[in-house]
């Protein structure tokens, strides 16, 4: 399954849609090729969308598990148009548990899709901080793509990669990361700042 920019708006405005007949409101934390193709950062099909978080007043909000009521209104849409249920998911929330990059909040767009469901989909920056992480822990492909596609400074490589050794602070992401910035013309970078 892949969704294009289309796709991955109509699968939101169907998802509104569920979720007014419902009667439940949500409001979605997004990152990856989704956020960067709803943003115009990039052009390219994705193969879902993922949420990193719920916005509440309070504040972000654990997005694992994904509420029951969503999780429904999801899967009627992935019946609707025939497409996996993992179209929505939850896979990177974890990441808010360890820490989102700081100012992550204020860089948010935000659209909506209807009455019931509002978007907030991260900023560039914080994509950096994102695909540099994927890229150094799984090697490139597609997030060295992306990375490269969002044409980084080296400050903000070498930012973004400050914030990522605190999600693994361990000596063998260290190594990796340090080759990933190399590969990408950032080297001798302090990374314990």
């Amino acid at each position: 399954m892949t969704l294009s920019r289309e796709r991955a708006h109509d699968l939101l405005v169907a998802l509104d849609e569920q979720l007014a007949a419902t009667g439940d409101r949500f409001e979605l934390v997004v990152i990856g090729g989704s956020a960067l193709n709803a943003l115009g950062l990039a052009d390219r099909t994705t193969k879902d969308i993922d949420v990193v978080a719920l916005r509440t007043d309070e504040g972000l909000a654990e997005a694992k598990p994904l509420p029951d009521s969503l999780v429904a209104a999801r899967n009627r849409v992935a019946r609707d148009f025939d497409v996996s249920d993992g179209w929505l998911n939850a896979g990177p929330a974890d990441l808010l548990r360890w820490g989102l990059p700081e100012g992550f909040n204020d860089r948010l767009t935000t659209r909506s899709y209807g009455s019931h469901l509002t978007v907030h989909f991260a900023g560039r920056l914080d994509q950096i901080h994102f695909k540099l992480y994927a890229a150094a822990d799984q090697r490139g492909g597609r997030h060295e793509d992306d990375l490269r596609a969002l044409e980084p400074t080296q400050d903000e490589l070498v930012a973004a990669a400050r914030w990522t050794r605190t999600q693994d602070p361990s000596g063998g992401f260290l190594q990796m990361l340090e080759e990933k910035l190399a590969d990408l013309g950032v080297v001798d970078a302090d990374l314990r700042a």
